[in-house]
Parts: C-alpha cells; sequence; structure tokens
C-alpha cells in the first residue's frame, strides 16, 4: 500500500508560500514562475489558508478586482483539506475527489511538509496497478510452465 509519503519522497521538497497580505498579483507572478497552480498562505509561521489560480481566476477575472490591490488574504480558501504522510494515497484521492480540489497540504506533527496535487496521487495510483498488473502476469506465467499431473 503506497502512503502519502512514499509520493512526498518523489516530490520537491520545496513549498512555495506568500503571506496573506501580500496582492493577488504577487500571487499570480510567483505561481507563473514557479508553474505552479497553489501557494500555501502562511502568517508568522502558520498556515492560514491556500489560495489556487481557481481563486485567483473566480475572483480577479469575474469579479474584476484590481489584482494589484487585492490582497491575498480576501481571496483565499480558508478551509483548508489536509492530509499526514502516513495516510494511503487511496484514502487521499478518496478526500480529493468528495471534496473536489487538487491541491492538499501534507501535515507531520502540525508542521507543513509538502503539498501532494491531484497528479501526484494519481500517478502513485497507476504506478501500483502497474506493478499489481506486472506480479499477477509474472505470476500467471509461472503457474503455466508448472505441471500438476501425477
Amino acid at each position: 500500500m503506497l502512503t502519502v509519503n512514499d509520493v512526498m519522497q518523489s516530490k520537491s521538497s520545496i513549498i512555495c508560500s506568500i503571506s496573506p497580505r501580500d496582492t493577488a498579483y504577487d500571487a499570480m507572478d510567483m505561481m507563473a514562475e514557479k508553474n505552479i497552480g497553489v501557494l500555501v498562505v502562511v502568517d508568522e509561521e502558520n498556515v492560514v489558508g491556500v489560495i489556487s489560480e481557481r481563486d485567483l481566476a473566480r475572483n480577479i477575472i469575474v469579479k474584476e478586482m484590481s489584482s494589484k490591490e487585492v490582497q491575498v488574504e480576501k481571496l483565499m480558501t480558508k478551509n483548508i483539506y489536509c492530509i499526514t504522510p502516513d495516510r494511503s494515497v487511496e484514502e487521499c484521492m478518496g478526500v480529493m475527489t468528495t471534496a473536489h480540489i487538487r491541491h492538499m497540504p501534507v501535515f507531520e506533527n502540525k508542521r507543513l511538509i509538502g503539498v501532494v496535487t491531484f497528479g501526484d496521487i494519481a500517478k502513485a495510483l497507476l504506478l501500483e496497478q502497474q506493478i499489481k498488473i506486472h506480479d499477477l502476469e509474472d505470476y500467471h506465467a509461472c503457474c503455466d510452465s508448472v505441471s500438476f499431473e501425477d
């Protein structure tokens, strides 16, 4: 069984964060520079939310706000789903699917250690399935070559 920790091992340990007092423009600029879709919002070392491309698009564009004036704290998602590294990738996928989210912060001992994406989890599940299929094919090939006759 693969865990969120297994997924974290294959990712960069860099966590991209932003202050709630930074502007939406700052958030968009950082996301574009890092080619990522979410930033963790940190205030004095405390995680207070996340801001995603979706948060920005729905507020800045649709509500015609000024990205250079509105602060991240006005647009961020405050009630976030999070997970611990010991949880299974299946459980993580279930939460992400049910909550309709694509990014989930990972906490260990109340400390942020990373963010996993829906793509990270899907890739891990696909790899796990491929390994199981390969193992079953090997088992089947082995059994075909064994004769059980007297």
